[in-house]
């Protein structure tokens, strides 16, 4: 399953660099890919940084930084959208994708969280 979640969080980030090649050229356009390119890619790096964490709080508090990276990147997707920078049938299957991972990510911070109360 780890090894899925990568694939699935790295994938979020190269699709968005796709996306955002469709933009208009404009400074809005610009500005709000500068923001959705940082935010997409850090979900699939700091996944990758959870999984390498030292300790189940570590593992925790760095899930917790995926879990806002992948919010910060459907919000910027909701922006383009409503925005009309892109249209709605582009952007709907990523946005889909990454409310999947958030909830994949919300579930396995809840489920971390319930171990550790135990031990």
């Amino acid at each position: 399953m780890e090894e899925l979640i990568k694939k699935r969080t790295k994938q979020i980030g190269l699709e968005v660099i796709q996306l955002i090649d469709e933009l208009p050229n404009k400074p809005s356009a610009f500005a709000i890919a500068k923001q959705i390119v940082r935010s997409s890619t850090s979900v699939g790096a700091n996944y990758r940084a959870a999984c390498r964490a030292k300790s189940t709080p570590d593992f925790i508090n760095k899930l917790k930084i995926v879990e806002e990276e992948t919010d910060e990147t459907h919000y910027w997707l909701e922006i383009l959208e409503e925005s009309g920078l892109i249209n709605t049938a582009r952007v709907e299957p990523l946005k889909k994708e990454v409310n999947e991972i958030l909830s994949i990510v919300v579930a396995s911070i809840k489920t971390m969280r319930a171990k550790n109360q135990k031990s």
